[in-house]
């Protein structure tokens, strides 16, 4: 009899895993307890692939011999404590696609920074004529690449969430960039839990395989000794230091194994210190793969950054517009932040997942000139900051915000979306709030 599979959740993730496991020749049902969108409805009907939505039919699911469960899905939903109290075995659609390919893994996490180095190493890959895949939280999904037309290697952005239900998995190259809090909610809002999360991606490497991470995190110097390592190791840092693969030297960037090159700073595609990271973070997981140090040079000045990703839209009026909403913790806001240049209205607010808004009160008084608290539920933000003796305005859609920024901001300021919260009680992803930013930002010319 054929094994039964049991996918919740039929996002990218969920809809890909089903294809494949369809294709493998497995008994499949999807089932969400949202709506499915259109596109997602036609993959798995084309496929003749059953589905549900909007319920959880329990019979059907807890006849599962496996569950593929999507990331966003709590390990507190009932659906899954039912599932575990069975006995039924839990993993993610990333877990399940990694059985069925021989392709190399070049994995990243960290709370920041972590979509724009999977761009910019799937971008190094792709100029280098490499047969290369992008996935995890962004590009396709990577089960449906595996089932469409497997590739040599795949870059992977994972999530703590993508990274809990991972068992077998291995990762030849894993990048932490660092570790701040972020998502408490999920995690009992027991930082450790968050942290371990963050660690897994360590925990089938082999000696061949390689660990590359920011040298100068706290959490991630603290941690390290407890976790077993398999791979060599390539730390990276500012200041110059014995053992770094990578570091800064006066106005250069310098990169020494496995193959030892250096850049000008200046040369690179992307600005700011936390982009110099994302840079060397980049270049020692290009290098470690065999790419050519020429083709890492060039790719690296080549680069054009990452939608909703401290992305200008716009100059109106000397105002500047930018687009940051992919900033849904307090520490990405934090950066934002660092690497403005003119007075700021910050837009913040949303989905609060425990935030701590103490990490950027120093730089919102010294940078900005006004705040925009963007949310159903503004409370926090009101009891935070507004003895800080800053203009605020509270709005409940893109259209009043926009609005009121415009006539907030005066001629060489800088009006950032930056939000530090998830879109989900406004919006339908980080995505539609910085698409509806732009949209209305154009519409005021």
């Amino acid at each position: 009899m054929e094994k039964r599979i049991v996918i919740l959740g039929a996002g990218e993730s969920g809809s890909g895993a089903a294809i494949l496991a369809k294709k493998l020749g497995f008994d499949v049902f999807v089932s969400d307890f949202g709506k499915i969108a259109d596109r997602y409805k036609e993959q798995l009907d084309s496929r003749g692939i059953i589905w549900e939505e909007q319920q959880h039919t329990e019979e059907k699911i807890l006849s599962a011999q496996e569950i593929i469960k999507s990331p966003g899905i709590p390990e507190t939903a009932p659906i899954i404590v039912k599932a575990k109290a069975a006995g039924i075995p839990i993993i993610s659609e990333i877990e399940f696609a990694g059985r069925y390919t021989k392709a190399k893994m070049v994995c990243i996490t960290g709370s920041n920074g972590k979509t724009t180095t999977t761009s910019l190493i799937y971008h190094i890959f792709r100029e280098a004529g490499l047969n290369v895949g992008l996935a995890g939280n962004i590009g396709k999904s990577l089960a449906l690449q595996v089932a469409e037309g497997d590739k040599d290697y795949y870059i992977v952005e994972l999530s703590s969430f993508q990274l809990d239900n991972m068992y077998e998995f291995r990762v030849n190259v894993a990048v932490l960039m660092n570790i701040t809090p972020d998502h408490m909610d999920r995690y009992e809002y027991k930082m450790q839990n968050y942290v371990d999360s963050k660690f897994r991606i360590l925990r089938n490497q082999q000696p061949e395989d390689a660990f590359i991470y920011w040298n100068d995190d706290p959490i991630i110097n603290r941690e390290l000794a407890k976790y077993q390592q398999h791979g060599k190791l390539y730390p990276f840092a500012e200041d110059k230091r014995e053992g770094l693969a990578a570091y800064t030297e006066g106005e250069k960037i310098i990169f020494t194994e496995p193959t030892a090159f250096n850049m000008e700073q200046e040369e690179l595609a992307l600005t700011g210190k936390h982009n110099l990271y994302n840079s060397m973070a980049a270049g020692i997981s290009a290098n470690v793969a065999g790419i050519r140090k020429n083709t890492i040079q060039e790719a690296l000045k080549s680069f054009t950054g990452v939608e909703h990703r401290l992305e200008k839209v716009t100059e109106i009026n000397g105002v500047e517009y930018i687009n940051d909403s992919k900033a849904t913790n307090v520490n990405s806001c934090w950066y934002a932040l660092q690497s403005m240049k003119r007075k700021t209205i910050l837009i913040l607010g949303g989905k609060d997942k425990g935030n701590d808004y103490s990490e950027i009160a120093e730089l919102v008084k010294e940078k900005c000139c006004g705040l925009i608290y963007l949310g159903a539920d503004n409370s926090k933000l009101h009891a935070f900051f507004d003895s800080f003796g800053l203009p605020t305005a509270d709005v409940n859609n893109m259209h009043d915000c926009i609005e009121t920024a415009s006539k907030m901001a005066k001629e060489g300021e800088t009006v950032l979306l930056s939000p530090c919260c998830a879109s989900f009680d406004l919006f339908k992803s980080y995505e539609d709030r910085g698409e509806q930013f732009k949209q209305e930002v154009h519409n005021l010319k």
